[in-house]
């Protein structure tokens, strides 16, 4: 069964001076204020699409991770991970760097690249950022 999830926002102004809102409509869990500034110089309290893309991106991957490491038999007790994603202005997204540290019992090193590796090219915010670098550093703790 296919689920569709909604934020919405609200802009004001131009982009320099403007200043705008999102909110996670589908959870209801909040407004975030978002501003030119935050995006491409310091965050300073606001928030910007690529954060909100970084924090997608982690909970998928973690996600996929998951999944690909429980199905070959090696459940994680954590994944904890990162995703920093560079905006460059006049430029856009220029890369996204993932890095994850893991604790899963009973496996190699080598089998933990190659599940990390996958959850990277086949999580769906991954395959949806295709168009992107994505750099990853899965190390286990």
């Amino acid at each position: 069964m296919a689920t569709t999830r909604r934020a919405k926002a609200h802009w004001e102004g131009n982009l320099i001076e403007g200043k705008g809102q999102v909110s996670l409509e589908s959870s209801g869990l909040g407004r975030y204020d978002v501003t030119w500034r935050a995006r491409a110089e310091e965050p300073g309290g606001l928030t910007s699409p690529e954060e909100l893309i970084a924090a997608a991106h982690a909970a998928c991957f973690s996600m996929a991770l998951s999944h690909g490491l429980t199905q070959a038999g090696t459940p994680p007790q954590t994944i904890d991970t990162q995703a920093d994603v560079t905006f460059q202005p006049g430029q856009g997204i220029t890369g996204i760097h993932l890095s994850t540290r893991a604790s899963v019992p009973g496996i190699s090193a080598e089998d933990f690249q190659r599940a990390a590796e996958n959850a990277k090219a086949n999580c769906p915010v991954s395959r949806a950022l295709a168009g992107v670098n994505i750099t990853l550093d899965a190390q286990l703790a």
